[in-house]
């Protein structure tokens, strides 16, 4: 039996848009900035590129780091991350990295610029938010950001501890709602 060319299976595996049915592919995180998100306000999230050595990466695909202490700063039109803990490489050699030097993150000039006169503002920063995979590549996610007071953390947690409080008793009603009917 003949079957026309448009409705055969494509070969290949994973489409265009990529494995995950959204446009740009699937995204794994190596390590996120819970910190960051309690202690400032985010304002606005840029995705960059990093620039790494090769044992950086297979260390990143290990899953070892962290991005509790790390900020970025704009030096000379360029955007770097600093205080980023990546560990050595344990199967590298004299070749290793040092684990706490600043690499160069990507991004378009305009974004560059824009980043750089928002954080000249008071209060304003740049932090890391989450080291991750996509398409093989080693990305960044970093905020435009707001610091907090003390009382907009704590009202911030008060909020969470509400929601959660609301979503068990929603939950609960259900489930008696279920065992009676």
């Amino acid at each position: 039996m003949y079957v026309p060319k448009e409705s055969q299976p494509k070969q290949g595996g994973a489409s265009v848009q990529g494995r995950d049915g959204e446009k740009g592919g699937k995204r794994k995180i190596v390590a996120q900035n819970k910190k960051a998100r309690h202690d400032y306000a985010i304002i606005d999230t840029y995705e960059a590129g990093l620039v790494l050595m090769g044992t950086e990466v297979k260390s990143l695909r290990e899953g070892r780091t962290s991005l509790a202490d790390g900020f970025v700063q704009i030096d000379g039109g360029e955007a770097w991350l600093h205080n980023a803990h990546i560990p050595e490489y344990h199967q590298g050699s004299w070749t290793n990295h040092s684990a706490r030097r600043k690499r160069k993150l990507l991004l378009h000039r305009e974004e560059i610029d824009k980043l750089e006169a928002k954080a000249q503002e008071t209060g304003h920063t740049i932090v890391p938010l989450a080291l991750y995979f996509k398409d093989g590549r080693a990305k960044a996610e970093i905020a435009l950001a707001r610091g907090k007071k003390e009382y907009d953390k704590r009202q911030t947690l008060r909020e969470k501890q509400d929601r959660r409080e609301s979503d068990r008793a929603i939950a609960a009603a259900k489930r008696k709602q279920r065992a009676q009917g």
